[in-house]
């Protein structure tokens, strides 16, 4: 009788996101950025360089290395677009590249201001873009950043609602670390707009986990530590489908719609699985179903799924977890740090 309830709780869902009624927005459609980085057919006519497209990190790592500081800087002036968010360039070299990148699109200049640390800029479509707070090759302890719906490179680091943005999550939990932690904010896939279709199924998050992957992997090619990830709703589904191939010592889920499995241990990962979801948190009303492709199944946060529970008691609705003073915020800056939630 349970599941039967659960398939016409689905089905409602379903006609629901394709009507777009009842206060559902009907975003959807977006198209995801994926494939090789902006000027690659360029990159490739330029010589015997690593095709974007088809070098691991690794292999990119172990082809700059072999290059002058004249060349690689030359490179990173010919090939901006390439060399910034190519995973396994040399950070400082990546710096360099997405300044000049960001120099010459007006729409995101800002992102180009002194003492930012941009290691991915991505123009097409609605934008991407990754940065960096602190210093992530000497850092201990690194921690990534994946967000949700409604994220861009415009909305990215928006001064509205500071904690459900990549930027203020970052920024707040560096600061709850004391400064101990390297955090990237990364808003590297093209996320939803709105909750409709696409915030429904999982199109957009098998694109953004491929390249949460490679950007993991990336890290590790050029020498950074292990990070752990914090994955904010939507990006709890990212997080959830790179878990297997990810290069992460913990996975932390919050407000999350489910991550397509129907325990931890279906994630077939080594990380530990934290999930954390406060009491006014909307998300709650969303139902955890799987079916026809729509929904995103278990709850994380549910006892039966396995997952480490991150106290969530003072954090206020759906973007309030990374909010100074909040026990989620001291917990998540404990995992940041290698510790227990506390």
């Amino acid at each position: 009788m349970r599941r039967y309830r659960r398939t016409l709780v689905a089905v409602a869902l379903m006609a629901t996101l394709v009507s777009g009624t009842a206060g559902w927005a009907a975003g959807s459609g977006q198209q995801a950025v994926g494939g090789a980085p902006p000027g690659s057919e360029e990159w490739r006519r330029d010589g015997s360089l690593p095709d974007p497209e088809t070098a691991s990190p690794g292999q990119v790592a172990a082809f700059f290395r072999t290059l002058s500081p004249t060349r690689q800087r030359d490179l990173a002036e010919r090939h901006p677009s390439v060399v910034g968010n190519l995973d396994g360039v040399p950070v400082e070299l990546r710096y360099r590249a997405n300044r000049i990148a960001l120099a010459e699109d007006p729409r995101y200049t800002r992102l180009a201001a002194p003492g930012r640390q941009i290691l991915a800029f991505d123009p097409r479509g609605r934008g991407t873009v990754a940065e960096v707070y602190g210093d992530l090759l000497t850092s201990r302890h690194v921690a990534v950043v994946v967000p949700g719906s409604d994220i861009d490179a415009a909305t990215y680091d928006r001064s509205k609602d500071p904690y459900g943005t990549p930027s203020g999550m970052a920024t707040s939990l560096r600061a709850a670390t004391e400064g101990r932690t390297a955090v990237v904010a990364w808003a590297g896939y093209t996320t939803p707009v709105g909750v409709g279709l696409d915030a429904a199924t999982g199109g957009l998050a098998e694109v953004g986990a491929e390249r949460l992957v490679r950007f993991t992997e990336g890290l590790a090619a050029v020498g950074a530590a292990t990070p752990k990830l914090f994955c904010h709703s939507y990006g709890s589904v990212v997080c959830g489908l790179a878990a297997e191939g990810v290069r992460a010592s913990d996975i932390v889920v919050l407000g999350s719609p489910g991550m397509r499995a129907d325990s931890a241990d279906a994630l077939r990962t080594d990380a530990r699985v934290w999930a954390a979801k406060d009491p006014s948190d909307w998300i709650s009303k969303v139902p955890n179903v799987e079916l026809l492709g729509l929904g995103h199944g278990a709850d994380p946060a549910a006892e039966g799924f396995g997952a480490r529970r991150v106290p969530a008691r003072t954090a206020h609705g759906h973007t309030g977890y990374f909010a100074p003073g909040t026990d989620s915020l001291r917990a998540f800056a404990s995992i940041a740090t290698g510790g227990d939630a506390r």
